[in-house]
């Protein structure tokens, strides 16, 4: 692994996420790139981890920049992870939206023992209405 290299202005695009969330095993709708696109335009904060011209991970998020701050996506790669690449991006998006901002994500079962490693607090008062697909 060369030096990942952390951006906020490089774009990227559909398939380029589609293969990002494949390689990283996210669940995501990998095979609906029109939406997947719309994810990207959409987002507020888009953090990419670059190993050279490869992507290797990627933090998206919604966000006011000033109260609240979702983080809708947090890939990397499978080869990639355990190297501290996805604690770099959380930090690297708080660094972009402030320490007054609250930053709160919704996590898969398998990514439970993750976060509260890396800083994040559990929380119980929390509501979601599923999306149908």
């Amino acid at each position: 692994m060369t030096q990942i290299t952390y951006s906020s202005t490089k774009t990227i695009n559909a398939e380029q996420l589609a293969a990002l969330f494949t390689m990283s095993g996210i669940k995501r709708p990998i095979d609906d790139l029109a939406r997947l696109q719309r994810m990207i335009d959409h987002a507020d904060l888009i953090i990419t981890a670059w190993d050279g011209p490869e992507i290797v991970g990627i933090a998206r998020a919604i966000t006011d920049f000033s109260y609240c701050c979702y983080l809708s996506d947090l890939a990397v790669h499978k080869e990639y992870q355990q190297n501290g690449i996805g604690k770099n991006l959380i930090k690297t998006v708080q660094e972009h939206i402030s320490n007054e901002v609250v930053l709160i994500l919704l996590a898969s079962e398998t990514a439970m023992n993750y976060y509260p490693n890396i800083g994040f607090k559990k929380i119980e008062n929390g509501f979601k209405i599923p999306r149908v697909r």
